[in-house]
């Protein structure tokens, strides 16, 4: 066992992250999604059925595939989001009119509500655990987090 010697142990992980920022983007990311999953569950929902649920609100009805690849969950967690979404009424399951074969994903009055209280704790969580950056800053990562990911305005 080497000796102590009082001092502190010098940490590798700054000098990590300063050469690799995919490291630190992904250490950054999996330190909010355990935040934003611990949020979401306080608020009843987790993660992935509130994203359902404002995607639903925001654009309509439309299919289980639809939402899957609009929000990048694979489609056999999709399938779980929507049965469990289902089962607390916040959305239904209707045949979709345009394809016979597809079932279009609808949000209920329920599911309005659900998302209108979760909603409303959204901005002091994101203050919260964003707390380290300006505003100007959480613009600016904003930004580049959605050039990184193609997204246009």
């Amino acid at each position: 066992m080497p000796p102590t010697t009082g001092r502190p142990r010098p940490s590798y992980f700054p000098r990590l992250a300063a050469d690799r920022p995919d490291i630190a983007l992904c250490r950054a990311s999996a330190a909010v999604a355990r935040a934003a999953d611990a949020h979401a569950e306080q608020q009843g929902l987790g993660v992935g059925r509130h994203l359902v649920l404002r995607m639903l609100t925001a654009v309509g009805p439309c299919s289980q595939q639809t939402l899957s690849e609009e929000l990048r969950i694979d489609r056999s967690v999709m399938v779980g989001l929507c049965d469990d979404l289902e089962h607390a009424g916040h959305v239904r399951r209707e045949r979709d009119p345009e394809d016979r074969r597809a079932y279009a994903v609808t949000v209920t009055e329920s599911g309005r509500r659900a998302l209108a209280a979760a909603e409303a704790t959204v901005p002091e969580f994101l203050d919260r655990t964003f707390a380290a950056l300006t505003p100007d800053e959480r613009d600016q990562l904003t930004g580049l987090l959605g050039k990184l990911l193609g997204v246009r305005d």
